[in-house]
């Protein structure tokens, strides 16, 4: 049994609640999500030349009716799967289950999509790519995949704007990426599986972490497992995509985690390794320092920021430069100039470009201009509003402990919506590690919006829906519905209409 508050009978009264393990509510969103991966057979990021669906009796789900069938079914299954976490949020803000219900949900949900098409992107065949360009030795910093004439069935699947693109990525996810090619060779579908399951070593590292770093943070472990663990944003866009932001935020949480337990060589170690994975780790590394510092005894926060700084850089130094050695043969750092290259995308879901749209759009009413002057005017203005913001946030924790590492996440969440682009699954970034603080029931229903939201607004082939105004209208309108549903069952009465009986004639 389970004690919570009845809100009706005012805040000292407690309601005993019946603790019983949600089956329905995992078993919904388990046939949620088995729908996604059978419909993204036909919906989701397909294969150029699918060597199963491409031809024979199925391929009929890539085309026609067959196609509007399968995104209708794909949509029917996201719709499960939302309505089964936002029940089982409802169940654990409630106290009526605990961290091992929501563990298994997140589990049973993400289970079919290990092997699923990719879902809301094409991502997972950029690293592929990469992988084969550094296997077969071409610098993935320097061109795009399209310089390969070797394996050309992963060259093909590579998305167009990234054909001839330089890689984002740190240098030991290419190195990840090159085995995998090496080991699937052309061999697209065996590839994708293979990189999900690497990925998933990430989401280990975040379930190891997460009970400890609430423990320090002060947070309730079934909301933040519910929150990082078993969201839509986790699910379907880190290992439906796959993204291997995942794998980052597993060296990240970990790393977070080891310098509040006070070993902070392993910390700083940690972060660097995330860092070489995907770069946005290294926002971190700077608020690490003055948790250390904080850990030192003696003098002010400054002398001990520089007493923690020279230890912090003697272990950061040899691990930047072993791990660009060995996972690129030479000490290229080119991957800095290509961590540039997303700035390529340009749409409203990173604010400073959306106002310079909204702005090239009033002017363009009444003279013929290019949209790019407006867009790189505010986009310029944000960097120096991100700069000022997250130099402000390190600096106010210079007092290190908790402070530092929700001011870390606030960073996070600056840099993956004011610099450009702004990605769905980039503000996962800040959300894990933010996760694990205290949370109100308002704001995790703006979570719930949010993340409903960000899934929703690309299409489930990977392609943005973000200029469909129509499309977006209705995306947001659900998100909105899901978000009230985690305040109060079925808000606007529609199941309750449904379901009372007709009383006319009685």
């Amino acid at each position: 049994m389970a004690t919570t508050t009845d809100p009706a009978a005012g805040t000292d009264a407690l309601t005993v609640v019946p603790s019983r393990f949600p089956y329905r509510t995992i078993a919904m969103g388990t046939v949620g999500s088995t729908l996604l991966m059978l419909a993204a057979l036909g919906a989701g990021g397909i294969l150029i030349r699918d060597p199963l669906l491409g031809h024979g009796p199925l391929s009929w789900i890539r085309y026609g009716h067959g196609r509007a069938l399968a995104t209708a079914l794909l949509y029917l299954g996201f719709g499960l799967v939302v309505w089964a976490w936002v029940r089982l949020g409802r169940y654990v803000l409630d106290g009526r289950v605990g961290a091992k219900p929501v563990v298994v949900a997140a589990a049973c949900w993400m289970a079919p999509l290990l092997v699923s098409p990719p879902l809301f992107t094409r991502d997972v065949f950029s690293y592929l790519g990469q992988g084969a360009q550094l296997l077969h030795g071409k610098d993935p910093y320097a061109f795009g995949p399209a310089e390969l004439d070797v394996l050309p069935d992963v060259v093909v699947n590579v998305h167009q704007l990234w054909q001839t693109t330089p890689a984002p990525y740190g240098p030991l996810f290419l190195l990840v990426s090159k085995w995998l090619v090496g080991l699937t060779g052309g061999n697209m579908i065996l590839g994708v599986i293979l990189t999900r399951l690497v990925i998933m070593i990430g989401l280990a590292g975040v379930l190891w972490s997460i009970p400890r770093l609430v423990k320090h943070l002060g947070g309730r472990l079934p909301v933040t497992l519910w929150l990082a663990v078993a969201s839509p944003m986790t699910v379907i866009h880190l290992v439906g995509g796959p993204h291997n932001d995942l794998l980052m935020l597993g060296f990240l949480t970990t790393g977070v985690l080891a310098m509040l337990e006070r070993r902070p060589v392993l910390s700083v170690f940690l972060v660097t390794i995330g860092m070489l994975i995907k770069p946005t780790a290294a926002v971190a590394l700077p608020f690490l320092v003055w948790m250390w510092a904080a850990q030192l005894p003696g003098g002010g926060p400054v002398k001990r920021f520089f007493r923690a700084l020279l230890p912090a850089l003697g272990v950061f130094g040899p691990v930047f430069v072993v791990g660009t050695w060995v996972s690129l043969g030479s000490m290229n750092i080119g991957w800095f100039t290509g961590m540039s290259a997303p700035q390529l995308i340009a749409n409203w879901l990173n604010f400073p470009t959306g106002i310079g749209e909204i702005f090239y759009n009033m002017a363009h009413i009444m003279v013929d201009v290019p949209p790019s002057p407006f867009v790189t005017v505010f986009r310029s203005a944000a960097w120096v509003v991100l700069a000022i913001f997250v130099v402000r946030q390190w600096w106010l924790a210079r007092a290190g402990g908790n402070q530092a590492v929700l001011r870390a996440a606030a960073a996070l969440l600056a840099v993956a919506i004011l610099a450009p682009p702004t990605l769905p699954w980039y503000l996962t970034w800040g959300f894990v590690l933010a996760s694990a603080f205290p949370w109100d029931r308002k704001h995790l229903a703006g979570v719930v919006g949010v993340s409903v939201f960000l899934v929703l607004v690309y299409y489930p082939t990977g392609e943005q829906a973000l200029y469909d105004w129509w499309f977006i209208g209705g995306v947001l309108a659900v998100s909105l519905y899901a978000a009230a549903s985690l305040l109060k069952p079925d808000p606007l009465g529609l199941i309750a209409a449904w379901r009372k009986p007709e009383s006319l004639d009685r």
